[in-house]
């Protein structure tokens, strides 16, 4: 599980351990991974309707765990609050393999995760084979961004 250190920053997250070996690659990207590697599905459940709501969104890998952001600016999303009030969705690993995996995401609020987790997150995006459309993207400019922690679930 992971979590933070008590203000000190993340912990690395051991929740893919579980997951078989191509699963754990897929999901462990570096900063040399490209677009189509960072991009997955996500069916969250509908906070209103309680439907089911896929969509296609990036994820990132910083300091040693998984996380959903909601990107520069970061004005308000349906993803987010989906998991805001049900935190249970699925992964869909789409690209290369293709995988269904259940999955929690928490909210990050520390201040400290947040900043290692964002400044991580933007210097990956300014790498010249980045997902972004815009560069340079700056740190001070995806402060207020939605951030959700990831955990995989043992769950079948």
């Amino acid at each position: 599980m992971s979590g933070t250190s008590g203000g000190g920053g993340p912990v690395r997250d051991t929740s893919s351990s579980h997951l078989p070996d191509a699963v754990r690659r897929a999901i462990e990207i570096t900063p040399a991974a490209g677009t189509r590697e960072r991009t997955v599905d996500i069916t969250t459940r509908g906070r209103r309707t309680g439907r089911p709501r896929r969509i296609e969104i990036f994820f990132y890998r910083a300091a040693g765990g998984t996380y959903l952001c909601s990107g520069a600016g970061g004005g308000a999303t349906d993803w987010h609050a989906n998991l805001l009030a049900d935190p249970d969705f699925t992964f869909h690993l789409k690209n290369g393999i293709r995988a269904d995996l259940p999955a929690r995401a928490t909210p990050v609020t520390d201040p400290a995760e947040r900043r290692v987790v964002l400044a991580e997150i933007v210097a990956d995006l300014n790498q010249p084979h980045d997902p972004g459309t815009i560069r340079p993207t700056r740190l001070e400019d995806w402060a207020d961004s939605r951030l959700m922690r990831i955990t995989f679930d043992r769950r079948p």
